[in-house]
């Protein structure tokens, strides 16, 4: 693991895991630590929102019957002595005001007003009821005094109203001639301190059901209604009418008054509910398996564990992704000082962010080409002729050499040849009219070279020996850049008014031929050895000018 970017990666992912894991171990104990208490307070949010529906509910049930009542008692306080005419007409004005409030009243299945047997034979009140939902029609009512009133068992809805002298919700019984189960408020109607009867409602449990029913929590979780005895009214998954009388469910309600919270077993399975007493004496449960509020919170623990996988793989992603996009520019910073080390300065940096890598980048790009700059400077002194401004004996010699490794390494073949040029008679102008019209001799000897060969580097090789490295077109036109040289001479020559403004210059050319040449050095000996034949028989027919011109 030596790259930057596979260290910077692993670090990040290292520190994001230790991070990811440490949130998790902490989510995981606050989860545990809390969830109960979460369970406990869904549970308890749910039955209060359950049992204020049905306090709701018996509250308007309630609401109705004390109006009754209250109306019954403020029209029997206008009868000074009533006869059985009178109370009849009492009777017929409660029947309608009662008319009117049951039916604003949701739920209701029965609705009464019974006179007690001691005060009217003639007058027992009504009893109206709706099995159907169709709407009220009166029923015959019961009659009394085949009872015993002295019983509060027998006429519940009767008998206790009147011996506990005030209105209240009696336990779920079975009517006596519908055989329906019901809860009832009932209450006592007094003129003059007098017991009268009673008014109530009956209520079934379909109302009650809608409510109970859609209290649901969790997957098992539901609601049912009960006492504080754990005696059963109503149950979504029991039907409590075909429950024996001695049936009843073992909830420990007296050792959670504080939380309205308790725990039971039902049927092998542990349970917790909130327990909310209702206004009509029952109790509204909300209760889930324990089982449930502990997979609740394993599967957060779950969901954190394979969202911090989840995060883990994106995150690996984005910080190759990431890492690449810093790491590139370093490594092509590190490939660029590899060249520049090398003395290649030719290399390509493209990042230009406005940040510390793009500093970085352009500081670089700044110091090569300065480098490249003064490199460029010093090669020019180092490898330019100080008089002729050409290259000198070390540029060729190196010239030479990059030839050679092109053969050496024998990719391509290359296309080339050397052009060796010697000036003659430069001591006797430099001995006759002084080094500075030996000066003046060898410049224009190199202009004379380089104006022809033009597309080819010059040397100066020694004080009179000049070098043409023959490449391009210079390559494939020899012949007639000789040509164009010897012609170029005799113009320098014809116009020349000094001796040191002539051109006197020995010339050979040699090309490279694989077949014949094992090395550069083949070419520049065979260049040579054809210009020392050229001033051989330069020197030759200058003798034989000078003879013929004495004779």
């Amino acid at each position: 693991m030596r790259s930057l970017r596979s260290r910077i990666t692993v670090t990040m992912l290292c520190v994001i895991f230790v991070a990811l894991a440490f949130a998790t171990l902490l989510s995981a104990i606050f989860i545990r630590r809390t969830e109960s208490r979460k369970s406990e307070q869904l549970l308890t949010m749910l039955g209060e929102t359950g049992a204020r529906s049905l306090d709701y509910y018996f509250d308007s049930v309630e609401n109705s019957v004390l109006k009754v009542t209250s109306y019954a008692e403020n029209d029997l306080n206008s009868i000074e002595d009533f006869d059985d005419a009178q109370f009849e007409e009492h009777m017929e004005a409660v029947r309608e005001y009662f008319g009117i409030m049951a039916n604003k009243t949701k739920g209701v299945l029965t609705y009464y007003y019974r006179v007690d047997p001691s005060v009217s034979n003639a007058v027992k009140g009504f009893w109206y009821i709706d099995l159907d939902g169709t709407g009220f029609e009166e029923h015959e009512v019961t009659d009394i005094t085949l009872y015993d009133v002295e019983d509060t068992s027998k006429l519940v809805w009767f008998n206790v109203p009147k011996y506990e002298g005030r209105a209240i919700w009696l336990p779920p019984y079975i009517t006596d001639n519908l055989d329906v189960r019901v809860i009832s408020y009932d209450a006592p109607v007094y003129w003059k301190g007098q017991f009268i009867g009673v008014v109530g409602i009956e209520v079934d449990y379909s109302t009650m059901a809608e409510v109970v029913d859609g209290i649901q929590l969790y997957d098992n979780g539901y609601a049912f209604l009960g006492d504080d005895e754990g005696n059963l009214f109503y149950h979504p998954h029991i039907d409590v009418t075909s429950l024996s009388s001695g049936f009843s469910i073992d909830i420990p309600y007296e050792d959670n008054k504080d939380s309205n919270l308790v725990r039971y077993n039902f049927e092998g399975e542990d349970k917790i509910a909130a327990c909310m007493p209702l206004s009509n004496g029952m109790c509204l449960y909300v209760t889930v398996p324990v089982s449930e509020t502990k997979g609740a919170w394993q599967g957060l623990i779950l969901n954190i564990v394979m969202g911090t996988v989840v995060i883990l793989i994106v995150a690996s992603l984005f910080l190759m992704l990431y890492t690449r996009r810093i790491t590139r520019p370093l490594e092509q910073l590190t490939e660029a000082s590899d060249k520049v080390d090398k003395g290649n300065y030719d290399f390509v940096l493209t990042y230009d962010e406005e940040d510390e890598l793009g500093r970085l980048t352009r500081s670089f790009k700044i110091l090569s080409d300065n480098v490249k700059a003064h490199i460029s400077d010093l090669n020019a002194q180092v490898y330019t002729d100080s008089l002729t401004h050409v290259k000198n004996k070390g540029a060729y010699t190196e010239a030479i050499e990059e030839l050679q490794r092109e053969l050496d390494e024998g990719k391509t073949v290359p296309e080339f040849g050397i052009g060796s040029f010697d000036c003659d008679n430069l001591k006797l102008i430099n001995d006759r009219y002084g080094h500075d019209k030996g000066d003046i001799y060898l410049l224009t000897a190199c202009r004379a070279i380089s104006d022809v060969f033009k597309h080819s580097p010059v040397f100066r090789f020694g004080g009179d020996e000049f070098f043409v490295l023959l490449k391009n077109e210079d390559y494939y036109n020899l012949e007639r850049l000789i040509q164009m040289f010897d012609y170029q001479v005799s113009v320098i020559n014809s116009m020349a008014q000094n001796p040191w403004e002539k051109v006197f210059l020995s010339k050979g050319f040699a090309l490279y031929d694989p077949k014949e040449d094992n090395a550069v050095s083949d070419v520049a000996q065979r260049a040579d050895k054809l210009m020392y034949e050229d001033k051989r028989i330069r020197k030759s027919n200058q003798n034989e000018n000078s003879e013929n011109s004495i004779r």
